[in-house]
């Protein structure tokens, strides 16, 4: 390999950040360097966790000390030395945490050249003055609506709200605002003090009794005598008895919206928010800006209708203002001479940035679509697309798998815009599974041999075609062609879910059949409407017809109020549900937000552990039930960090940094526990062993060994026991979900739903991905997966191709079959990447 086509090299010397066995290369600077490797292999580490975080300290050592305590530092890495290494920018991969009031147009920059087109371009009504930039914004007081302050929607809470059934008596909850615990009964015996009725139906009491005990401010504190009548309770005032406790009362409605305001619980958050009744402000009919921001127009259109169109209708709206051909441009000319240049300077500006967004497969967001409500691959590319239009030069950009979520199709739109941020003079450090972004780069490094600590190896470093002959390398393989590509024949269905009249995004008035008792593929390019249909609409209907839930207990972060969530308009399942009885949706959603949340709690393979220490001898001598080995008991855990091994260190103007608890050394258990052994190992050692590692130690304990077994088959044997859920990655956490799931005893008759399973995963792992799938299919139950991965769509029994496009272009089935003839259907932007496979 010519090392002489390369600007120069970044020199790694000792990096041993988590996984990685004492690591030395040297990578090509303004170069597409891609890290390869199975899940777990430690590239993340060498990309992120060492070279990212290095130019990150090294930048953060040039700002004040009162500057960086701002930013969000990472760790410093665990490296010898580096050289060679310019400024690094990150584009993440990031799962949740934005705000709901940021959106595509914030995050891209459109709006702020959309609201100075408006202010500086815009046709105002006669006689109204100049409206500011901040003016056509939402988020601002100059421009929020003044009935809804931004929120495009009015919230009242209501006695109907408050109270669905009028004839229950309060003692009978009718008030069902307030909480059904003791706070409410707390309430109940305010008012029995105050001398209110608590036993006649709530429609029979005076209306000004029930407005009082609704909607009153006042909080007056009365004493309480809980289970005597309201007689009894004024002689007892009268004689001066001692109360059980002095009680405030709150009102029904401003405890709502107390609890609204204050609580950090999303759950009590949306408990509470039922009892808000929504609906559109009637002044800016759901536009969120106040009456004289939504009077100036420009192309016929307020700035809340052009920020509502697709990004490829903004293009078409704007090219021709960029070209100076607008009929509109006529009118200005001769009214406002000095508005022609804004509009044409703007416009331009607009295009070049649209073009980028556009080229890299996101023409069907609009500028007001809020940035959680983007998969994560969105949300990423709409970040490239910002950088690539920043024209800097001599940084390197790392990036986290960028072509998540991406239909092949899509890919290459982001190899061009990668190409152009390289042309640019910059250099890219890329982790990335995909084969065909692999193929693109100058050059490869890839980690290994396998996972955790049998990885952390640097198997080979340099141009593609070399990577040929390194033997212990699983990427050399599928880069290649080297794998098995036998199809296996096609599964018959047991039936069909058939779903008519489905309106939801993009999908308007669809039929389909899912197949039942099969592993079903539904494919189609990025936008196309996949996900409305099966992680939505599906999971909806489905959910509804066997009357659960199908939301997890996991909180969220967005605000019930705020978020404006797209409801399925239409939609229903013909005929019997037959053949399924539960409902699963594996999803990547964290474990647990703590890391007292880890692979052994979850799994339930914890429990079984902690019932082995408890039957030893000197566990028994000593009484300690399974309970004593818990670090979330006050009885077993340390009393100094209470249970989570890490003390939090306070620095004035620096970040706050965790550091091992002093006292137990980080194990997290009090002296007398660890005293407890089995095998020579007490519990905090059996939880720093890897999967692979207790899978050996646990040889004899059928419980144990089989829950190990699963974890090991879905690729995972490389984590440790009680490895915190705050370190897995999305792919990680999902595969965990579906070892807990392959654990259970299996009656068939589930229905398991998985949006982009392969996520992450090297095609290794999609190997081992793919056999589960099919050992649940195996035993009764019916699999419907969202993928781009062609080996799963090619390894599946049917195939349900949305699309043909993205956005208002997708929405549509275009075909359905088995996976050989999806690969010949002409309209498929799926069938020539199968047919590939297939060739």
């Amino acid at each position: 390999m010519d090392k002489n086509k390369f600007a120069g090299f970044v020199s790694i010397k000792g990096a041993r950040e988590h996984n990685l066995k004492n690591v030395s290369l040297q990578i090509p600077r303004d170069a597409l360097v891609v890290f390869t490797g199975v899940s777990g292999s430690g590239k993340s580490s060498l990309a992120f966790g060492t070279l990212y975080a290095e130019a990150q300290r090294r930048y953060l050592e040039s700002v004040s000390p009162y500057a960086r305590r701002l930013f969000n530092q990472m760790a410093i890495p665990e490296v010898d030395e580096i050289d060679g290494l310019p400024p690094a920018v990150a584009l993440q991969q990031q799962r949740g945490g934005t705000s709901t009031r940021s959106t595509v147009g914030s995050v891209t920059t459109l709006s702020n050249l959309l609201r100075m087109l408006y202010s500086r371009a815009g046709d105002y009504p006669p006689g109204q003055s100049i409206i500011y930039a901040e003016g056509f914004s939402a988020n601002t007081p100059e421009g929020a609506c003044p009935e809804c302050h931004g929120l495009g929607r009015i919230y009242e809470i209501t006695e109907q709200s408050m109270v669905p059934d009028d004839t229950l008596s309060i003692r009978q909850k009718a008030i069902a605002a307030w909480p059904s615990a003791w706070q409410g009964q707390n309430q109940r015996d305010i008012l029995t003090t105050l001398g209110y009725d608590l036993d006649i139906p709530w429609k029979d009491l005076p209306k000004k009794d029930r407005d009082w005990i609704l909607f009153t401010e006042d909080q007056p504190v009365v004493p309480v005598y809980s289970g005597y009548t309201h007689e009894e309770i004024q002689r007892f005032i009268k004689d001066k008895r001692q109360p059980d406790y002095m009680g405030t009362f709150t009102g029904a409605r401003r405890y709502v919206r107390h609890t609204f305001a204050n609580t950090q619980s999303a759950l009590m958050k949306k408990r509470v928010s039922q009892y808000m009744l929504s609906s559109e402000c009637p002044l800016c009919q759901g536009k969120r800006l106040r009456p004289e921001s939504l009077g100036v127009k420009f192309a016929g259109c307020d700035i809340a209708e052009l920020s509502a169109l697709p990004l490829k209708k903004l293009k078409r709206i704007f090219a021709p203002y960029a070209a100076g051909s607008a009929t509109g441009l006529k009118k200005m000319e001769h009214d406002h001479p000095e508005k022609v240049v804004v509009a044409k300077r703007i416009a331009s500006d607009l295009i070049s940035r649209l073009d980028v967004i556009l080229d890299l497969g996101l023409g069907y967001l609009t500028i007001e679509r809020s940035t959680p409500t983007l998969s994560p691959g969105e949300l990423q590319r709409l970040r490239l697309a910002t950088q690539v239009r920043s024209n800097l030069f001599g940084v390197v950009y790392v990036l986290d798998e960028p072509s998540a979520g991406l239909h092949p199709a899509d890919t290459a739109a982001l190899l061009k815009a990668l190409d152009r941020l390289k042309a640019s003079g910059n250099s890219l450090f890329v982790v990335e599974h995909e084969i065909d972004v692999i193929r693109h780069a100058d050059w490869i490094v890839d980690v290994g041999p396998a996972a955790g600590e049998k990885g952390g190896e640097v198997l080979y470093s340099g141009a593609p075609e070399g990577l040929r002959n390194i033997r212990q390398s699983l990427t050399r393989r599928y880069l290649y062609g080297e794998t098995d590509r036998a199809v296996p024949k096609p599964r018959q269905a047991s039936g069909v879910l058939r779903l008519v009249s489905v309106s939801r995004n993009n999908l308007v008035d669809l039929d389909v059949n899912f197949p039942l008792g099969v592993l079903t593929s539904v494919t189609g390019v990025s936008g196309s409407g996949k996900s409305s249909l099966v992680s939505q609409v599906l999971v909806d209907l489905v959910s509804e017809r066997l009357g659960i839930s199908a939301e997890t207990a996991e909180e969220t972060d967005s605000d019930p109020l705020t978020s404006g969530e797209v409801q399925t308009t239409s939609g229903r399942i013909n005929g019997e549900l037959k053949n399924i009885r539960r409902l699963v949706v594996v999803d990547q959603k964290p474990i647990g937000r703590t890391p007292r949340s880890n692979l052994a709690t979850y799994t339930g393979l914890f429990d079984h552990v902690r019932k082995l220490f408890a039957t030893t001898p000197l566990a028994r001598s000593r009484k300690y039930d399974a309970g004593r080995f818990s670090f979330n008991v006050v009885k077993g855990r340390c009393p100094h960090c209470q249970g989570e091994g890490l003390v939090m260190v306070e620095l004035l103007f620096l970040p706050s940094v965790y550091s091992p608890c002093p006292t137990c050394k980080g194990s997290r258990y009090n002296p007398k526990t660890l005293e407890v052994l089995y095998k020579g190992k007490n519990i905090a050692e059996v939880l720093a062993l890897t999967v692979d590692e207790a899978a050996v130690f646990f040889g004899g304990e059928d419980a144990i060994s089989r829950a190990l077994a699963v974890v090991q088959e879905v690729g995972l044997g490389y984590l440790r026991l009680g490895q915190p859920a705050t370190e897995l990655s999305g792919g990680e956490a999902q595969r965990i979900k579906l070892a807990t799931e392959l654990q259970r005893a299996q009656h068939g008759q589930t229905l398991y739903v998985l949006d982009e399973p392969t996520t992450g995963l090297h095609p290794a792992d999609v190997e081992r991905l793919l056999l589960q799938l099919n050992r649940l299919v195996d035993a009764g139950n019916t699999v419907i997966l969202v993928e781009h991965d062609m080996q799963v769509i090619a390894g599946s029994d049917w195939v349900i191709d949305i699309g043909p496009g993205a956005g208002d272009e997708g929405g549509r089935i275009v075909a359905q079959g088995p996976p050989q003839e999806i690969a010949e259907a002409e309209e498929s932007r799926t069938a020539p990447y199968l047919k590939k496979l297939f060739a």
